[in-house]
């Protein structure tokens, strides 16, 4: 949302813009308000330790309906399927405050995968008036559960144009790109621009448990059949993921274990990584835009286009199945090149423009 916001207030003939974060993710929140210059008008600051869904939906429902109440706005833009981005679709209908939705129409079909966040999502088409969708697929699919058409406008994804945003600002900014350079040389035995590496993440709650240990037994394996190899994994703070992966990843030399990153040094990694092993959203939308092959660690996905153009390989959560995955990249050339295309199914980095556009006439 940050490019979106900061080109909003461009247009404020048009627009006066009220930014609301709720505080799901406190510290990586902080991280990418900071990169991205914006400081909310409201901060509602909402975590609590070992939170759960329902306390913290409650409370999200509670206060951001008490400031709809007292700014009474034309609009609410919202944007993915957090808990957040439910919880304050519902409080716009109570107050009967028209909804917009951003990455709107992704579906697997599947409530339990992603987990909440499937449900979330087709809720929150029930409730908006306006979709701006990253794909004709999730076009179709808010078509075929009736939503009318005409409320239906395809944009591209915004995290594209984050991701341009990002990497503008590093490359016209000398002494950011030098404390970032710095910050790795600081804290990795590797210099990113010389060595291979593959970047990990892995966050989903539905991989929690006995699916999440056997990702880590796969980058165990990794690890030992290519040395050479270096595997950089920004470890979520969620215990039910720093858990398994200290106990089973920590002391092993070619695994390097680091905090989340700031979004410019998370991109820095993306920019300069060989491949990426993940079970994120996002990072299946930004990396093709650096034609970065992607191996997806679910075994479900919202995000068909990128397995269906060839940029991501969906691989599931089994050990072996991983191993021989990653293998196939590191050692067949055609394999890796047959995974890098010059278009990105998400979006060209123009998608701020087009919902802009929208947002003037509707």
């Amino acid at each position: 949302m940050g490019p979106l916001i900061h080109e909003l207030r461009k247009f404020d003939q048009d627009f006066l813009v009220k930014v609301c974060v709720t505080g799901q993710h406190r510290v990586m929140l902080d991280k990418a308000l900071k990169d991205f210059d914006i400081v909310p008008d409201f901060d509602l600051n909402l975590m609590t330790t070992s939170q759960n869904l329902a306390h913290l939906s409650g409370l999200i429902l509670i206060e951001i309906r008490n400031i709809l109440v007292s700014m009474k706005p034309d609009l609410v833009l919202i944007q993915g399927d957090t808990t957040t981005t439910l919880m304050t679709a519902l409080a716009s209908f109570y107050e009967d405050v028209a909804v917009a939705h951003i990455e709107a129409g992704l579906r697997t079909f599947d409530l339990r995968s992603p987990f909440p966040e499937e449900l979330n999502r087709q809720i929150v088409s029930k409730i908006a008036k306006w979709h701006f969708t990253p794909t004709k697929t999730s076009q179709l699919n808010l078509i075929q559960e009736n939503v009318p058409a005409e409320t239906i406008f395809i944009t591209g994804n915004t995290i594209v144009d984050s991701l341009f945003w990002s990497l503008n600002q590093i490359a016209k900014d000398p002494h950011l790109k030098s404390q970032i350079v710095d910050h790795f040389e600081a804290s990795l035995p590797i210099k990113l621009e010389n060595e291979k590496f593959i970047l990990v993440t892995g966050h989903r709650r539905e991989n929690f448990g006995a699916a999440f240990e056997k990702i880590c037994f796969a980058l165990q394996k990794i690890s030992l059949l290519y040395p050479e190899i270096h595997v950089i994994y920004p470890v979520h703070l969620n215990p039910n993921v720093q858990g398994p992966v200290n106990k089973i990843l920590g002391h092993i030399k070619n695994i390097h274990l680091i905090k989340p990153q700031n979004y410019h040094e998370f991109i820095y990694l993306l920019k300069y990584c060989h491949f990426v092993l993940t079970d994120s959203g996002g990072i299946q939308e930004e990396a093709p835009s650096l034609k970065k092959p992607i191996l997806l660690i679910r075994e479900k996905t919202e995000r068909l286009e990128g397995i269906e153009s060839g940029v991501v390989k969906l691989v599931g959560t089994e050990t072996n199945k991983i191993v021989e995955s990653v293998s196939k990249l590191l050692t067949d050339a055609n394999c890796y090149n047959n995974m890098i295309h010059d278009i990105n199914p998400y979006g060209d980095g123009k998608s701020v423009q087009r919902i802009i556009e929208v947002l003037r006439t509707i």
